[in-house]
C-alpha cells in the first residue's frame, strides 16, 4: 500500500492523529482544563480541511471506498462532535477535573469509528469499525460514576454506572449478533467484502445472516422492540455525553445500516424492506406513547429519539435513491436539533439540580433566549413549519407515499400530532408556569455558543433547503452504484450528478432544486 493509497484515509487519519494529540499533550503537560480547547480546535481543522482535501478512491484493497458518501457522513459527525464538546468544556471541567484528558480522547476514538464506518467496504472492517464507535461510548456513559453520592443534575448516585452497564451488555449482544450474521453472510459469500456478498445467490442461510445483522444495528440504533437500554443510559449518563450520544452515533449506525442495505444485500430487499416496514409502526408507535408519561425530559427525549428512528426507517425502506437521499436531510436536521435540545436541558438541569418537567417552570422569564432556543427545537421535532424538522418529515412523508405505502404515512403523521402533546408540555413550562425562583440561569460561554450554533442549522436548514438537500443528494447516488473492482481500483471516476438530475432521483426535490 503507497501512501497515495491512503488518500481517502486522510480524514479519518488526521482524527486519529488528533485523539493521540490529546492524549499525549494531557500526559505531558499539567493542562487538563485545555484538552477540550485542543480537541475542539483539531476537530475544527479537520471539517475545514474537508472541504479541501480530495478523499476521493479506494484504500486498503477495496476494504475502503472515499467519495461524496462517506464525506458527507465524516462532516456531519465532525460537525456534532465539534458542538458536543463544547457544550460539555464546563462540566467536564467541574465533574471530572482529573480526568478530562481521557474523556476527550476516548470522544475521538469514538469519533474515529464513525468517520470510518461510512466508507467501509469489507465485513471484517465494519465490525471493527462499529465496534471502535461504541467501545468508548459504554466507557464515556459511566464516565460520570465517581461525581459524589448526592444528586447531581437529576442523576442520582450510582446511576451512571447502572447506565453504562445496561448500555455495554445490550452493546455486546448486539455485537454477537452482527457477528453471528455476519460469519453466515460470509461463509454464503465466500468472502467477507461487499461486493462478493451483493453477488451471491440468496439463500435462506444468507437470509438468516442479514435478518440477525439487522437485528444487531437494530440494538445499536434503538429500534423498538430493541430500545430497552435507551431511557435508561440517557437517564443515568451526564447531559452534555447524552447530548452528543443521541446525535452523533445515530448518524454513523444509520450510515451503516444505509450502507450494507444498498451495497451489501440490494438483491434481497424483497426480504429487507418489509422486515423494516413491520418496524416502522412498532417504533413510532412505541417510541410515542412511552415518551408521553414521563416527567423526565431525558427519558422523554429518549423515546423520541426512538420515535424519529422509525420516521428514518420509513426512508429506509423505499429503498431507493431518492428515499436515502430524504434519509440523509432527515438525519441532518435531527441530529443538531435533538443536540441542541439536550444541550438546553443540560443548561436549565444544571442550574435546577434536576432534569424533571418542572425545571423548566417560568424557564421564559428566567433566561428568555434558552426559552426561545427550547421552544424552535421542539417546533423541529414535532415538525411544525418552517424549521428544518417540517422539511424533513414532510419530504420523507412524500417519498414514502410515493412508494405506495399511504397507510403508513397516515400513521406516521397521526404520530406527528401525538408527539405535540409531550413536546409542547416543555413549551408551556417554559411560557406559561411561574417559575419556582426569580433568579436567572447563568450558562458558561461554550455552551452557550454549542446552543447557538444548533439553533443557527436548524433555522437555516428550515429557511434555505436546498444546498443541504443537494448534498444529501450527491451523498446518495454513489451508495447505488456497483462495487468498484480491484482492477479499476485506481481509476474509479463515476459521475455523481446524473441520477439526481432524473425525475426518480430528484423525486419531489427537482422544482426545489431549481
Amino acid at each position: 500500500m503507497t501512501l497515495l493509497e491512503l488518500q481517502p484515509l486522510t480524514l479519518d487519519l488526521a482524527v486519529g492523529a488528533a485523539a493521540l494529540v490529546v492524549l499525549v499533550f494531557d500526559l505531558c503537560f499539567d493542562l487538563k482544563r485545555f484538552a477540550g480547547h485542543l480537541s475542539a480546535v483539531l476537530l475544527t481543522a479537520i471539517l475545514v480541511a474537508s472541504f479541501y482535501v480530495d478523499t476521493s478512491g479506494t484504500a486498503a484493497f477495496d476494504a475502503y471506498v472515499g467519495g461524496e458518501a462517506a464525506l458527507y457522513f465524516k462532516r456531519l459527525v465532525l460537525a456534532l462532535a465539534i458542538v458536543g464538546v463544547l457544550g460539555g468544556l464546563q462540566h467536564v471541567g467541574r465533574h471530572t477535573p482529573l480526568r478530562q484528558g481521557e474523556y476527550y480522547f476516548l470522544v475521538l476514538l469514538s469519533v474515529l469509528g464513525m468517520c470510518l464506518l461510512p466508507g467501509a467496504r469489507d465485513l471484517i472492517l465494519f465490525i471493527v469499525c462499529f465496534e471502535l464507535m461504541g467501545m468508548p461510548l459504554y466507557v464515556l456513559s459511566a464516565f460520570a460514576k465517581t461525581d459524589g453520592a448526592p444528586a447531581t443534575a437529576g442523576r442520582p448516585a450510582g446511576s451512571a454506572s447502572e447506565a453504562g452497564i445496561k448500555f455495554y451488555l445490550v452493546g455486546a449482544a448486539s455485537t454477537a449478533l452482527m457477528l453471528f450474521g455476519g460469519s453466515l453472510l460470509a461463509g454464503m459469500a465466500g468472502g467477507t467484502s461487499f461486493a462478493a456478498i451483493a453477488a451471491a445467490p440468496t439463500t435462506p442461510l444468507l437470509l438468516v445472516g442479514m435478518l440477525f445483522v439487522l437485528a444487531g444495528m437494530g440494538f445499536k440504533l434503538g429500534v423498538a422492540p430493541f430500545h430497552m437500554w435507551v431511557p435508561d443510559t440517557y437517564q443515568g449518563s451526564s447531559t452534555p455525553f447524552v447530548a452528543f450520544l443521541s446525535a452523533a452515533p445515530k448518524v454513523a449506525g444509520m450510515s451503516a445500516a444505509v450502507l450494507v442495505l444498498a451495497t451489501a444485500l440490494p438483491a434481497q430487499q424483497r426480504v429487507w424492506a418489509p422486515a423494516l416496514l413491520v418496524l416502522c409502526p412498532v417504533t413510532l408507535i412505541v417510541g410515542s406513547l412511552l415518551a408521553m408519561p414521563q416527567t423526565n425530559v431525558k427519558r422523554l427525549l429518549a423515546y423520541s429519539g426512538v420515535a424519529h428512528v422509525g420516521f428514518m426507517l420509513m426512508a429506509l425502506a423505499v429503498g431507493t435513491p431518492a428515499s436515502v437521499q430524504m434519509l440523509l436531510f432527515y438525519l441532518l436536521a435531527y441530529a443538531f436539533t435533538n443536540l441542541g435540545a439536550f444541550l438546553v436541558v443540560h443548561a436549565v438541569g444544571s442550574h435546577a439540580g434536576d432534569d424533571s418537567a418542572s425545571s423548566f417552570d417560568g424557564l421564559a422569564q428566567r433566561s428568555p433566549w434558552l426559552a426561545l432556543a427550547l421552544l424552535i427545537f421542539m417546533l423541529s421535532l414535532a415538525g411544525i413549519p418552517f424549521v428544518a424538522g417540517f422539511w424533513a418529515k414532510l419530504y420523507v412523508f412524500m417519498i414514502v407515499y410515493q412508494a405506495g405505502h399511504v397507510g403508513l404515512v397516515a400513521l406516521a403523521a397521526l404520530i406527528s400530532v401525538l408527539a405535540l402533546f409531550y413536546y409542547l408540555q416543555l413549551v408551556k413550562a417554559a411560557y406559561i408556569h411561574a417559575p419556582p425562583r426569580p433568579d436567572r440561569i447563568r450558562v458558561s460561554k461554550s455552551l452557550g455558543f454549542a446552543i447557538v450554533l444548533c439553533l443557527a442549522s436548524v433555522v437555516g436548514i428550515g429557511l434555505w433547503p436546498a444546498p443541504f438537500l443537494n448534498a444529501a443528494g450527491r451523498a446518495a447516488a454513489p451508495l447505488f452504484e456497483p462495487a468498484p473492482l480491484p482492477a479499476v481500483r485506481s481509476a474509479r471516476k463515476t459521475p455523481r450528478l446524473a441520477s439526481l438530475r432524473s425525475p426518480h432521483a430528484a423525486g419531489p426535490l427537482h422544482p426545489l432544486s431549481r
